[in-house]
């Protein structure tokens, strides 16, 4: 790494609930590297959204999940040595662990349910992840909307949306070692925190101050300015994404 720094202890969430962290130390210590296979991970995430515990908090991506798994990993070196030959199938371990996907009650499109997408909601203007596409239709105007299921809402949220101008595929955190690549103009997915929410909005960087990582990781400055309000914030890394090209 450069100038000979440790690799970064990245804040990847906010952060997960005591209850999560013991439920992911089980299962790290119960299937070993077959904790960060995506679909594994994808499962957890929606399990932690779909949780009591979860509500109010901001949402859990399946990347925040597999990124902790693999940094708990780095902190047990041993670990792999001690799980040989206790470890059970990623399968199997979602069949213990992760509840089923909910009933089938309304129709899926199933060629987008296989892939992963964030939607923008018409009530905040914010981005979610999105659980599941439950229909579609045509509007006047010629244009395509689908309707939505948020990742961590009920049926009472869901939402049509304009496929074109309010669906891509899902925003993916900015790793450490990306950080020298953002530059002035760049457009990103950041987080935007509140006193009773944390939500992802759009927004630009119009100014960067660069700054020696350390132990902790990218201290540099991000001067953001927001697409949706124009309001400016001074942020880090850890809650920026990089937006997925269109």
């Amino acid at each position: 790494m450069d100038h000979g720094l440790r690799p970064r202890q990245r804040e990847f969430f906010i952060g997960f609930t005591k209850g999560e962290i013991e439920r992911m130390e089980k299962l790290l210590r119960q299937s070993g590297e077959a904790v960060l296979a995506r679909e594994f991970c994808q499962n957890m995430a929606k399990s932690f959204n779909r949780s009591a515990g979860r509500a109010g908090k901001p949402i859990v991506k399946w990347i925040q999940v597999q990124n902790w798994f693999q940094e708990r990993m780095q902190e047990l070196p041993n670990l792999s040595r001690d799980l040989q030959g206790v470890c059970p199938s990623t399968k199997a371990s979602e069949s213990k662990e992760i509840p089923k996907a909910h009933s089938k009650a309304e129709e899926k499109i199933p060629e987008l349910s296989e892939l992963e997408f964030e939607a923008r909601s018409s009530k905040d203007g914010a981005w979610y992840d999105v659980d599941s596409f439950l229909g579609h239709r045509v509007v006047s105007v010629g244009e395509t909307e689908v309707r939505v299921r948020f990742v961590g809402f009920g049926g009472e949220e869901d939402e049509w949306v304009n496929v074109k101008k309010a669906v891509r595929e899902r925003s993916v955190p900015l790793e450490n070692s990306e950080c020298s690549s953002l530059k002035v103009g760049d457009h990103v997915l950041c987080l935007l925190e509140k006193r009773d929410q944390a939500i992802y909005y759009d927004a630009h960087i119009i100014e960067i101050h660069r700054r020696m990582h350390d132990i902790r990781g990218c201290r540099c400055l991000f001067f953001i300015r927001y697409n949706h309000d124009n309001s400016e914030e001074k942020v880090r890394l850890r809650r920026l994404c990089r937006r997925p090209i269109r």
